[in-house]
């Protein structure tokens, strides 16, 4: 059989890491009609340390005990087929493409990018576009291509630690991570240890990338995102992808992730950002300005799934990553509460989390901890525990990898383990290597993806859409780890969180830009708001305030039929609604000394023209409003559409005029929508679709009583 030898980061210094593995090979193969070169199959050294070999079941067993192995596993013959998100959301590989699409330039705000991964390789792309102004800060340890077209760092106090890299080089991963997903190429056999085997992919693979580096050991700070939105609109950006944002917003202008888009949106760049992980709470957005496309993060049809089998035969599956094979062998089973740290004084209230050094080493090493929280491994594999079981899973969780064999159960599934250790004299147990399931339930959104409402605008919905942000397999780097214990090595890694989303809403804007170059950022958002696929609010009771319009649909995207358009004045006209009335400033932040708030220059959020209705409330309190939208027709020349509205009971929506008929591609046309009513309970969730045969316009409509 072919087993994966898998050894971690390669070593520091420069030695050849062959012999090491044939020496390893001749030690457990005794055969005399097997050469142990022979048997070597693969030996990974480029990026991290293990190898491919021909063994029998007994000899990797061997293996697995040596020094320096982290894992041995068989080699499975796996159907090749997608790492899944894009072909979930119905955007094949195949999807019809333009030629526009290499010229659509993506700038990356992270951590920095891996530029030697396959899925940066440049090959059959030409030079960069010709409107590209921005330079690479190459070094020795860094070059761009015609893949990666720029890329800088920013520190503006110039404190880096040991960890930090001086360069656009990525340490972290994070950024790799998301450049891929929105951008990269086309890599087969892509997989993190066997896990996500298929094709990695971005979203639009002919787009270049720019990187922006603004993330350090120590965080991310205004200053340097300011920097680089400073560069990334001279230099000639199309797209941004902003995987981060603030965790206490305040308000627009005290927050360089709203301030830089703004005028990133001003120059008709739309900026995609994540709406934050602060989930399943309300109003945790971070965000939310107007001029932003604000993600959350939806599952794909993937799981991993985890079984643990008890002594009674019993067995019961959570989540997280198990990479670990234990062939069914048993280990004792003990509770974290029984084996409190006392050299450092920990009490057993504490050990029962298995949190970092609470457990006794000599209690727990080689044994199976039970754990009365979400922990992911690091406390029992500090303390030398063969594997654990963590308690408090919920719907939506996110998975992680795991340095050491474990899973993480629902309360339910927990407490059956609880009364089986309480009532078993000599409690055993065995945990199984994890195995890809289908989830059958999604899309729905993850419990991490932050919700609204909007903390700062009440009657502006956010998130805008949602888009594939759990156990996303994409591009790593090599010197980061893929446990929280260090585990490195690996060019390919699954991640989870509205990180993950935010690309796959950058490509889908990019994907619009290469058919619609001249498109506003606000068409291209109203684009991918209105062809959202609806969400179900029977597993994600928040309803829009968890997923927006929807999930995303890239291949309608490019054909909205209508859009909602906004532009620079529009934004400014909501800002003096907003309470932004000293001139000066809006002089000062517009370059136009012209402009002053007034009474009939001011529009209140429900009346910005933005491809969605929101409306806050008080408790039982009826409902009478006004919202007024315009919108232009890019679809068929002459088409007339009809207003279709879906509204809950108590509610009555009335839309007028009821029929839009355009005769000219480009023609605006306005409308208005009048709520009438009484919501019944905290939400209520409506649409209103314009439909003329060919295009459907959908956008929802939200009646809620504020928080």
């Amino acid at each position: 059989m072919v087993y994966i030898v898998y050894m971690g980061d390669k070593p520091k210094e420069e030695v050849s890491t062959s012999p090491l593995q044939l020496n390893m090979l001749e030690k457990v193969i005794s055969s005399n009609d097997i050469v142990p070169a022979e048997s070597l199959l693969h030996s990974y050294k480029r990026s991290f340390n293990g190898f491919a070999a021909k063994l029998t079941k007994e000899e990797a067993d061997k293996i697995s005990g040596m020094k320096g192995v982290v894992s041995v596993f068989q080699s499975r013959k796996l159907k090749l087929h997608t790492t899944k998100s894009w072909d979930f959301i119905g955007f094949p590989q195949q999807v019809k493409r333009t030629k526009l699409e290499s010229d659509v330039i993506i700038g990356v705000i992270d951590t920095g990018i891996w530029p030697e991964s396959a899925s940066f390789d440049d090959k059959g792309l030409g030079p960069p576009p010709a409107k590209w102004k921005g330079t690479c800060q190459a070094s020795s340890n860094f070059t761009c291509n015609n893949k990666i077209i720029g890329a800088k760092y920013y520190k503006a106090d110039k404190q880096f630690s040991e960890t930090d890299i001086q360069s656009p080089r990525d340490s972290d991963g994070h950024g790799t991570h998301t450049a891929s997903t929105a951008a990269g190429g086309i890599v087969n056999k892509a997989s993190e240890l066997g896990f996500g085997f298929g094709t990695a992919r971005g979203g639009v693979p002919s787009a270049r990338i720019a990187v922006y580096k603004v993330s350090w050991s120590d965080g991310i700070h205004d200053a340097d995102i300011l920097a680089a939105y400073d560069d990334l609109i001279a230099d000639g950006v199309d797209i941004v992808s902003a995987s981060i944002g603030p965790s206490l917003p305040e308000d627009y202008f005290t927050d360089g992730l709203a301030i830089g888009s703004f005028h990133a949106m001003r120059k008709g760049i739309l900026t995609s950002t994540a709406a934050g992980n602060e989930g399943p709470n309300p109003a945790t957005l971070s965000g939310f300005a107007p001029w932003l496309l604000s993600v959350a993060a939806s599952t794909i049809n993937r799981k991993f799934l985890t079984k643990v089998r008890l002594g009674n035969n019993k067995i019961f599956g959570g989540i997280h990553i198990n990479p670990f094979d234990l062939k069914n062998k048993t280990f004792p089973l003990i509770y974290g509460l029984d084996a409190p740290n006392s050299e450092d004084k920990v009490r057993g209230a504490y050990s029962r989390f298995c949190r970092r050094d609470s457990l006794d080493k000599n209690l727990v090493k080689g044994k199976i901890v039970y754990c009365d929280s979400n922990v992911i491994g690091q406390g029992p594999f500090l303390a030398g525990a063969a594997g654990f079981i963590g308690r408090g899973r919920v719907f939506g969780d996110p998975s992680f990898i795991l340095p050491l064999p474990g899973t993480y159960l629902n309360y339910n599934e927990a407490s059956e383990v609880y009364k089986y250790l309480a009532t078993s004299s000599k409690p055993i147990a065995t945990i199984y290597r994890s195995e890809e399931v289908t989830d059958t339930q999604s899309p729905y959104i993850s419990s991490f993806s932050s919700r609204g409402p909007n903390p700062i605008t009440p009657n502006l919905l956010k998130p805008d859409i949602a888009a594939p942000g759990y156990l996303i397999l994409a591009a790593w780097s090599p010197m980061a780890p893929i446990t929280e214990l260090g585990v490195k090595g690996l060019g390919y890694n699954i991640e989870s969180g509205t990180s993950m989303a935010c690309p796959h809403a950058t490509a889908a804007a990019a994907y619009v830009k290469s058919f619609h170059p001249t498109w506003s950022p606000a068409a291209i958002r109203s684009s991918l708001i209105t062809t959202a696929k609806p969400m179900s609010s029977k597993i994600n009771p928040e309803a829009e305030f968890a997923y927006g319009a929807g999930l995303i649909n890239p291949v309608k995207a490019p054909y909205p039929g209508l859009v909602y358009d906004a532009d620079e004045l529009d934004y400014v006209k909501f800002l003096c609604g907003e309470g932004y009335s000293n001139d000066e400033i809006l002089q000062s932040i517009t370059g136009n000394e012209k402009l002053k708030c007034s009474k009939g220059s001011s529009r209140s959020a429900t009346d910005l023209n933005y491809p969605s209705f929101a409306l806050s409330t008080l408790p039982s309190q009826p409902i009478t409003h006004v919202f007024h939208r315009t919108v232009t027709n890019v679809g068929s020349a002459n088409s007339k559409y009809k207003a279709k509205v879906v509204a809950p009971k108590g509610i009555n929506v009335i839309v007028s005029p009821s029929v839009l008929s355009f005769t000219s591609i480009g023609q605006k046309l306005s409308f208005s929508v009048e709520l009438k009513g009484k919501i019944d309970g905290i939400i209520a969730s409506a649409s209103l679709v314009w439909d003329d045969g060919t295009f459907q316009v959908r956008s929802p409509i939200v009646v809620y009583v504020a928080p």
